[in-house]
């Protein structure tokens, strides 16, 4: 999370919520994962290692082999990581994790200088940051050096041999067994309790939606190829039916859920942001609304914490910080709920994306990237997502369902400073395909749209700005594709006039990236290149036939109307000043340093009223919600999203 920055593309993260002065990672809160373990050459690389790993653990620790694939795909889908520890210290096919050697190993600051709140019509804070205490360990985040104790495998090899980090899991879910007066059956249906557990869950909401995730893989079944080339398969067993009562024998407590807004098919608790004044009559930290009767809610913001769960939660209920309405964590799922749907929350730097948006944030780190999320995380974030969706008519495309690297900044000078996160390390096409929203072709060769969809696994371009040392991030997965000024990797890159600076790879620098999901019109073609209008330009990227990064789409778009040279781009869509009534100063409607020339396409994701809600006091009596008559359009520009008066545009459909 936050903190102040001199240089922000320098900058682990570039998470610039209000603070500035001390950074907020603590060696005890923080979980850093940079070079957090030595690189280990691959093991064994032949392809049914892993398999076969997981075979002889079950038999030596007596856990059925479904359970123990099931238990490590919902922990890591069977990924290595190179041996890198995950957000939460976490390592391995079983995510075993050994949070102090994390620390010891790097430690992770995130800086900037962002006003989440993103509200001109108030002065910008930047308090001090209270850096959170340091405290113990809990038992979720070292599991690791139990396993060493339970197997006489040395932590070292648990951390960096996968085949001995199955075991390590193996042997934690037996003991867990047989600590709860369970036999070591091979029936799977027997371990429902010894799953729950091994989640690390403190509460049996959150134990049991673990464990009923696990159960829903092994009813499923799975199959993939891991990233360093290991095929792992699980054959379904669609009629196992757990004996979910063991778990009433646990001893686990329960939540502080009075309230709460979330699906029941995830475990949620309230953690209250505090709505409260303090000095100088300023008050945080978010605003109460009357959502969605006043104002329609029509976007999810997807953000990253930078920091670890213990210490994000302290900052949530600090009155002088800034708010966010959802907090998930890596190592089970488990979701905090903050911020009320109906309120405002302070989470994405731009105050008309806050008005009508929801934030959630995942524990994790940007420019990390193998501080992996776990799939307990995604899962439980995607089914969030979808009762969110229905609950408030939001389409789960990607125009709707935003990264907070997506949000526009509001004005020409907010534009450099605005978030990055989550990065190109989240895996947009594994969520959309939880979320039952799978992106796919839509249309022909002629569509005239494309939809981004690289290979996530095999896409691994070089980023920079990982680390201090100026090496080049690890190769890694990434869901975002480069674009270049003509069709050659020698080309420039694609310049963002907004941010003032030429382009560079840096993991931070958003000027000439197009992210998975993302649409947009196609300009041209050349061989296995494709070109996109993009930031007012045409940009290029590879698209080869056999591997395309992008697919046919088919969609709405706008174009300046005829006669006009060009038109301008804007950040927020605030109503024009004869809307404002008496007692709420006008907000000046001002495009930013964009504008989209004749002839030119950009995909449309949503007609929105021209809206600003007025909210600058303790007391709601003087708030307002004005409207105008001005209509605008949401547009994916470049790889922010932005917006242009209808006035200004003519809207098409593009060919099937």
């Amino acid at each position: 999370m936050p903190g102040p920055a001199t240089d922000p593309t320098s900058t682990p993260g570039n998470r610039h919520l209000r603070r500035a002065a001390a950074p907020l990672a603590c060696a005890a809160l923080m979980l850093p994962l940079l070079g957090a373990a030595p690189a280990q050459s691959a093991p064994d690389s032949s392809a049914s290692t892993l398999q076969r790993a997981f075979a002889s653990a079950a038999s030596e620790y007596h856990v059925p082999q479904s359970v123990l694939l099931a238990v490590s795909y919902l922990q890591s889908r069977w990924d290595w990581h190179a041996g890198a520890p995950s957000v939460s210290g976490g390592y391995g096919p079983m995510h075993l994790t050994d949070a102090r050697t994390a620390i010891a190993a790097s430690e992770h600051l995130a800086q900037g200088t962002e006003d989440a709140r993103g509200d001109s019509a108030r002065a910008a804070l930047h308090p001090d940051v209270k850096v959170p205490a340091e405290s113990a360990l809990p038992a979720r985040l070292k599991t690791l050096p139990r396993a060493a104790e339970l197997t006489g495998i040395p932590a070292a090899r648990l951390r960096t041999d996968p085949a001995a980090n199955v075991s390590g899991g193996a042997a934690l879910l037996a003991a867990t067994q047989k600590r709860l007066g369970e036999p070591l059956s091979t029936d799977p249906a027997d371990w429902y309790a010894a799953v729950a557990r091994f989640s690390g869950a403190d509460d049996s909401a959150t134990a049991a939606a673990y464990a009923n995730d696990v159960y829903d893989v092994l009813r499923t079944g799975e199959k993939r190829t891991t990233d360093d080339g290991q095929l792992v398969a699980l054959d379904a067993r669609p009629g196992v039916s757990p004996d979910t009562s063991q778990l009433r024998r646990a001893g686990l407590g329960s939540l502080p859920a009075d309230g709460v807004e979330c699906p029941k098919s995830v475990s949620c608790e309230a953690i209250w942001a505090p709505y409260a004044q303090f000095g100088n009559g300023d008050y945080g930290n978010h605003d109460l609304g009357d959502r969605p009767a006043s104002q329609a809610i029509k976007y999810i913001v997807i953000h990253d914490t930078e920091g670890a769960w213990d210490g994000v939660l302290n900052l949530i209920q600090d009155p002088t910080y800034v708010s966010w309405n959802y907090t998930i964590r890596s190592t089970d799922g488990l979701i905090a709920q903050h911020v009320k749907a109906k309120d405002v929350a302070w989470h994405a730097g731009n105050w008309d994306i806050n008005a009508r948006s929801i934030g959630i944030e995942h524990e994790g780190f940007l420019t990390d990237p193998d501080a992996w999320y776990t799939e307990a995380m995604y899962r439980s974030s995607a089914r969030l997502v979808k009762y969110l969706a229905k609950k408030y008519d939001i389409p789960l495309d990607r125009q709707h369902l935003l990264g907070h690297d997506n949000v526009p900044g509001p004005t020409a000078s907010t534009v450099p400073g605005m978030h990055t996160d989550p990065g190109p390390y989240w895996d947009w096409r594994h969520y959309f395909q939880l979320l039952g929203h799978p992106f796919k072709r839509t249309a022909g060769k002629k569509g005239g749209l494309v939809t981004v969809l690289p290979d996530y696994s095999a896409n691994q371009p070089t980023y920079t700005g990982c680390a201090a040392s100026g090496q080049p991030c690890a190769a890694h997965g990434s869901s975002e594709v480069r674009l270049y000024s003509d069709h050659d990797t020698n080309a420039p890159l694609i310049k963002d006039v907004g941010l003032g600076k030429d382009p560079t790879i840096d993991v931070n620098d958003l000027s000439s990236r197009v992210s998975t999901g993302q649409q947009y019109a196609v300009a041209d073609h050349w061989g296995d290149w494709t070109a996109i209008w993009y930031l007012g330009q045409k940009a290029w990227f590879q698209n080869p036939h056999r591997h395309p990064t992008a697919v046919p789409a088919k969609g709405l778009v706008v174009t300046p109307k005829d006669g006009l040279d060009s038109i301008p781009v804007y950040g927020r869509a605030y109503p024009e000043k004869e809307a404002y009534p008496a007692g709420v100063p006008v907000q000046s409607v001002v495009p930013l340093p964009y504008r989209i020339p004749a002839g030119q396409k950009y995909v449309v994701g949503d007609e929105v009223p021209g809206e600003y809600y007025y909210a600058v006091t303790f007391t709601t009596d003087s708030h307002r919600v004005v409207v105008g008559k001005d209509l605008y359009y949401e547009i994916q520009y470049g790889h922010r999203v932005e917006f242009v008066r209808a006035a200004d545009v003519t809207v098409q459909g593009s060919a099937g």
